[in-house]
């Protein structure tokens, strides 16, 4: 009898173990959190999910909060609802973005194919991979009256803010002049170019995002009257002797 209890104390123990440990599962998955950003990015409440999945509104809520342990079957209906799927709940999540760069830790650089170089720049994103925008910091120089800026030209556009000084942009056949405080968004598929104006370097921050240009449906041709055909000339048929075509 004493085994037995103990037997059973000892499987009742293992029974709790694992459901403790199904339930620490499911906090580290962050489930719950994964199904309502799921929802919420559809627009979608908590009854029209319902409806879908065959699963209560409430039963539902207490899932999201972390109140009650999924199924795989209850899992595996809302995956179905967001066309995703089972294991999208189970894979670890990207860790989020977060990257420091300290100003004694970047690197100036003078810009590339132009002498005498109209800026210099230092990268604030070198080490963020995969980065969907670049932003720099930018001190543009004074230049002679007779030296030209050079234009340049990239994918996607572009964002400039002054922070000291005067900086005169040319974009295109169009000129601006810009002041401390001024900011300009413009298509850097277009040439554009900076020059410093005044006898003090100007500053600024410049963000470009490198995206390419979106593609341009093409014209509908439309649809050419068919010309009909001209019939092909027939030569006269040459006279015979008889009309069935015999020779005399």
């Amino acid at each position: 009898m004493t085994e037995r209890l103990e037997a059973g104390g000892e499987e009742m123990h293992k029974t709790l173990a694992d459901t403790e440990t199904a339930e620490r599962f499911i906090t580290e998955k962050r489930i719950g959190d994964r199904i309502r950003r799921l929802r919420l990015k559809k627009s979608m409440g908590l009854v029209e999910l319902g409806k879908h999945t065959g699963l209560s509104a409430s039963f539902l809520s207490q899932l999201e909060t972390g109140r009650v342990v999924p199924t795989l079957r209850n899992l595996a209906r809302i995956a179905m609802v967001f066309s995703k799927d089972l294991s999208y709940f189970f894979e670890n999540e990207p860790a989020a973005m977060f990257r420091v760069h300290r100003k004694k830790e970047r690197v100036r650089m003078p810009q590339t194919g132009a002498e005498p170089p109209t800026y210099t720049f230092e990268s604030l994103g070198y080490m963020v991979p995969d980065r969907h925008m670049d932003p720099y910091f930018a001190e543009f120089v004074p230049l002679a009256a007779h030296v030209e800026p050079k234009s340049h030209v990239h994918t996607g556009f572009e964002f400039l803010y002054v922070l000291a000084g005067e900086l005169a942009l040319r974009h295109g056949d169009q000129e601006a002049l810009l002041e401390a405080g001024d900011a300009v968004y413009f298509d850097a598929g277009t040439p554009h170019s900076y020059r410093c104006v005044g006898n003090r370097p100007s500053q600024a921050v410049i963000v470009t995002m490198h995206q390419a240009p979106a593609v341009q449906p093409l014209p509908l041709r439309t649809p050419s009257t068919a010309v009909p055909a001209r019939p092909a000339l027939v030569p006269p048929l040459k006279a015979s002797g008889s009309r069935h075509g015999t020779g005399t």
